[in-house]
């Protein structure tokens, strides 16, 4: 494993998902990876998560999801370049979602457009 929980989480999401699995267990917990579940969720992409935190492990059932990635190097953006992220990593205009950590907190590519505030991309999923 690498030291990197989000990739690591999030490529395991996506191959249970190949694999046709509902469920899936992660052994390895943080809190930036609980805050990109609380938007999969919201997006319903995954349908939930369970928390585990005496045995350390999050348990998670899969929702709507075709494909999820970290996005390395974590690149710096503003409101006005996320249009060119936008275009490299999601299929089409209107489907799928970016994660970009703010010092608002975690939001998605659109909430950026709204508030027009800046971050660091984290991961995307679709």
């Amino acid at each position: 494993m690498s030291q990197d929980i989000i990739a690591d989480a999030l490529n395991m999401v996506k191959n249970a998902k190949k694999a046709k699995k509902e469920n899936i267990k992660i052994n390895r917990i943080s809190n930036l990876l609980i805050e990109i579940l609380k938007i999969m969720k919201q997006k319903n992409a995954i349908k939930k998560y369970k928390i585990d935190s005496k045995k350390k492990f999050i348990e998670i059932t899969i929702g709507d999801l075709s494909e999820c990635k970290a996005i390395k190097p974590r690149f710096t953006v503003n409101k006005s370049e996320i249009e060119k992220y936008r275009r490299r990593y999601l299929p089409s205009r209107n489907l799928g979602t970016m994660i970009i950590s703010t010092n608002k907190g975690l939001v998605t590519h659109e909430e950026i457009l709204e508030k027009g505030i800046g971050g660091s991309l984290i991961a995307y999923f679709y």
